[in-house]
């Protein structure tokens, strides 16, 4: 039987250039996390690179790692050595000129329990990401582990409130959005407020109709003049900030109770009151 009670922890941190030493620092904040008493970890967007996709370069490409393959054998044995869950988001190859942003999940006996590929790809200054990347393939995934159903979702999908419903409905004990975000040169501190808040309510929103856990996890320091903010955070079922981090370097822990998703869904019984039969104008990209 899974625990009710588990504590999760969130890893932000800042890139370098040689993917190799990125991979090494994840796994050893992996290490120092399950040492804090974390069973399930939490990896940002990309976390084996820097965010490549502020410019159009084909050099990147080369950052791509297939999976199974050398991310995913480190991170199964570290999984397996610390006896935790580990959901590590990277570039992944599928085959020449087919390549995704992906998440792998990775169980705590150290196999791999599956993937999936960000669905909603955005294209904007700063974030030339269909450049790069093919459109998910794998629908919207949970995952089951030894410490709970997993929903995983990645950075634009959390803008999308059809993504989080969908991964909800198949049953996600927590949904989990690894991020890249930040302010952009020439961007002030105040619109970078603006953006970080509606970042968090966004997120939070999606809890609260969902009635589950939600955790976002970005990144932080500055590359090529983009700021990235960091403050990955943990929302509990009623949409209430159960831990946040700041703007630098963190592992972030936060005790999250299974149990009381069931409690919060009887207060607020979204899936029984949802009319169906009335939605399927949501098939549509515009209603004219």
């Amino acid at each position: 039987m899974k625990p009710e009670k588990i504590k999760i922890a969130l890893i932000q941190f800042g890139c370098e250039d040689e993917p190799e030493n990125n991979l090494h620092k994840g796994i050893e904040k992996i290490s120092e996390a399950s040492g804090k008493g974390a069973k399930i970890i939490l990896l940002q967007e990309l976390f084996t690179t820097r965010y490549f996709c502020r410019e159009i370069d084909k050099k990147y490409f080369k950052w791509a790692e297939p999976i199974p393959g050398q991310v995913t054998d480190k991170l199964c044995q570290t999984a397996e050595k610390n006896n935790v869950v580990i959901m590590a988001p990277f570039f992944e190859r599928e085959a020449a000129g087919l390549y995704y942003n992906s998440s792998v999940v990775i169980d705590s006996d150290g196999s791999i329990c599956g993937i999936y590929r960000k669905m909603h790809i955005p294209d904007d200054p700063g974030f030339y990401e269909k450049y790069y990347f093919t459109p998910g393939d794998t629908g919207y995934k949970v995952f089951e582990t030894a410490y709970g159903r997993i929903g995983t979702l990645i950075c634009w999908d959390q803008w999308f409130p059809e993504a989080a419903r969908i991964t909800a409905m198949k049953g996600a004990d927590l949904l989990v959005y690894p991020t890249a975000i930040g302010t952009l040169p020439g961007e002030s501190d105040e619109e970078k407020n603006l953006f970080l808040d509606a970042w968090i309510t966004v997120q939070r929103s999606h809890a609260i109709v969902n009635g589950c856990y939600v955790a976002g996890i970005n990144r932080v320091g500055d590359e090529g003049g983009t700021r990235f903010w960091g403050h990955s955070f943990v929302a509990g079922p009623f949409g209430e900030i159960l831990a946040e981090a700041g703007e630098n370097e963190q592992i972030l822990i936060s005790e999250l109770d299974f149990s009381m998703i069931e409690t919060q869904r009887q207060i607020w019984p979204f899936f029984r009151d949802r009319r169906v039969d009335s939605y399927q104008h949501l098939l549509k990209r515009w209603l004219k």
